[in-house]
């Protein structure tokens, strides 16, 4: 997790817990938006570019269902990785950390954030996008998967286990590294300078607004920075079988360079939102946490 105002950090098990939490009401809340982002990386504008317009018109010609097809799994998959990416950012960073003001300057908080990535990815995030997005796929191409345990059980006989579930490993290692290390550290960043430049206490920097407007901040920004290895881990990790260098070619025979942005505002429509939700689900769920188990 993300230190309080006061420098003071939870018990690992009570940052595993409201990390998970804050994951889970985050993807709950937003999956109509990674829905309509993924449909355009997988597929094309086909004209369309606001999101709110994509949400509609599937539900219109879909029906509702169809804009949390895939959801369970990634709930799943984000309550496993944020709750592992705010122990492991909260545990590297207190490697770099001034011991007496509990503070890191940006780029340890960014550095300790990609090094999260790459735990993240490699134990939660990568099985569960890529089940995800063979999900989404699926439902607009084969609709031979009847759910998240199936889709697991026919790749693996089709593929392997490695093609099963770590098909665009790379890609989303990068996303991640670049992700977590741009969000959390930015978000860090910005409580140490309310801190020591604003004079803010505990209850400016922990209070719902702030905590909504630095994780909508966060997520802006790490969106700008990681938008082509999203657009290129979501052609990777469709139904089919597809190399991440021949995902990249496509992409740039298709739009050129700008295709690497294809789904840029639909997937700020969600992470603006997502990272304002995230974070202030976390420090309310740490703050209802630390009561109950009286921490």
């Amino acid at each position: 997790m993300v230190a309080d105002a006061d420098g003071k950090k939870a018990p690992p098990l009570i940052a595993l817990a409201a990390g998970g939490i804050a994951g889970g009401v985050e993807a709950a809340c937003t999956y109509p938006f990674e829905f309509a982002k993924t449909r355009v990386q997988l597929y094309g504008h086909e004209g369309v570019r606001n999101p709110f317009y994509v949400v509609a018109k599937v539900a219109r010609e879909e029906g509702l269902r169809a804009l949390y097809k895939g959801c369970s799994t990634m709930i799943v998959g984000s309550v496993g990785k944020d709750a592992v990416r705010f122990v492991a950012f909260d545990s590297i960073r207190s490697l770099f950390e001034d011991p007496a003001t509990h503070r890191s300057t940006t780029a340890q908080s960014i550095g300790s954030g990609m090094l999260t990535g790459v735990v993240a990815s490699t134990v939660v995030v990568t099985p569960s996008e890529r089940i995800k997005t063979a999900l989404i796929d699926d439902a607009r191409t084969g609709h031979r998967f009847r759910g998240p345990l199936h889709c697991v059980a026919l790749l693996y006989r089709e593929q392997g286990l490695r093609r099963a579930l770590y098909r665009g490993y790379v890609t989303t290692t990068l996303k991640q590294v670049g992700t977590t290390g741009f969000r959390l550290g930015s978000y860090a960043a910005l409580k140490d300078w309310e801190r020591a430049r604003l004079g803010w206490g505990a209850g400016a920097v922990d209070h719902p607004l702030a905590s909504f407007a630095n994780g909508a901040f966060a997520g802006t920004v790490t969106t700008l920075a990681t938008q082509p290895f999203d657009t290129v881990k979501t052609k990777a990790q469709q139904a089919r079988a597809v190399g991440t260098l021949e995902c990249v070619r496509t992409v740039y025979a298709e739009d050129g360079v700008r295709g690497f942005w294809r789904g840029t505002v639909m997937r700020l429509g969600r992470t603006v939102m997502a990272g304002g939700i995230l974070f202030t689900a976390n420090e309310q769920a740490l703050k209802v946490l630390k009561v109950v188990f009286g921490v």
